[in-house]
């Protein structure tokens, strides 16, 4: 079988006198290395795209993190500078990529601002600044220069019995490395919770009734998956996943010559 394709989230970025639309090389290479699927970057024209022909031409959808937040108009709130920054290309891009992905049953993993934009884009909202809740963890990452601290994994999540991730994981305790200052607040209704950290915020989702796999995360598997054995599970099943979804679609045209 040829190697799928997945559809990768784009960024927004201005340097250089260029608009860029860009992802960061460590999602690219974890979709490569660790899921053996080749990234398709897509940029963020929003409804520019026809999604459907691009959603024909992919096997799988993966949703990147960034440091840019989803804009609160999109889930009933009035915007903030603090709420920032925004990338609204990017949410006109990403949200209807996502319930179309989900309708059409193309396998989905979301990272970090991806599960931000799974659960708005099913009918959820956001919850800002975490840390100032009573009885919150501090989830954002240490001040440092050096990523690997910013990045490193020491927060223990709670995987629910009978999930989707479980059976990647097993369930119980795991460790990750989750830095982040906004969470799931409402939970959008086609979703379900996958884990929880200590103080009970939202670490994972699903789609409920799923026709494939389709699961967003708040941590970062991406960065660890060449050593990090969670790490790489995730990516291995987002992986499998493609993988299945590409047989049933050539089995589907093999059977219709």
């Amino acid at each position: 079988m040829l190697q799928p394709l997945v559809a990768v989230s784009t960024d927004v970025k201005q340097f250089e006198n260029y608009t860029w639309h860009a992802a960061p090389q460590q999602y690219v290479e974890a979709a490569l290395s660790g899921a053996g699927v080749l990234p398709l970057l897509v940029p963020s024209f929003g409804e520019r795209l026809d999604l459907d022909e691009l959603l024909s031409a992919v096997d799988g959808v993966m949703l990147t993190g960034s440091k840019s937040n989803v804009h609160p108009s999109l889930y009933g709130k009035e915007s903030t500078e603090r709420d920032g920054p925004y990338d609204e290309a990017r949410d006109a891009t990403t949200l209807p990529l996502i319930r179309k992905a989900v309708e059409r049953g193309v396998p989905l993993l979301a990272i970090c601002r991806g599960i931000q934009e799974m659960n708005v884009a099913l009918g959820g909202s956001l919850a800002s600044e975490i840390q100032e809740r009573p009885g919150s963890l501090d989830h954002r990452a240490p001040v440092s220069d050096n990523q690997d601290e910013r990045f490193a994994i020491h927060q223990t999540v709670s995987i629910k019995p009978g999930s989707c991730l479980a059976g990647v994981f097993g369930a119980g305790d795991i460790k990750v490395n989750s830095v982040h200052r906004q969470a799931v607040d409402r939970l959008g209704p086609k979703l379900q919770v996958e884990a929880v950290a200590e103080d009970g915020t939202v670490e994972a989702v699903s789609v409920r009734d799923a026709r494939a796999f389709a699961v967003g995360v708040q941590w970062h598997p991406e960065y660890w998956v060449k050593s990090d054995s969670i790490s790489q599970r995730i990516f291995k099943a987002f992986g499998d996943a493609v993988r299945a979804h590409a047989a049933a679609r050539t089995a589907t045209r093999t059977a219709a010559e």
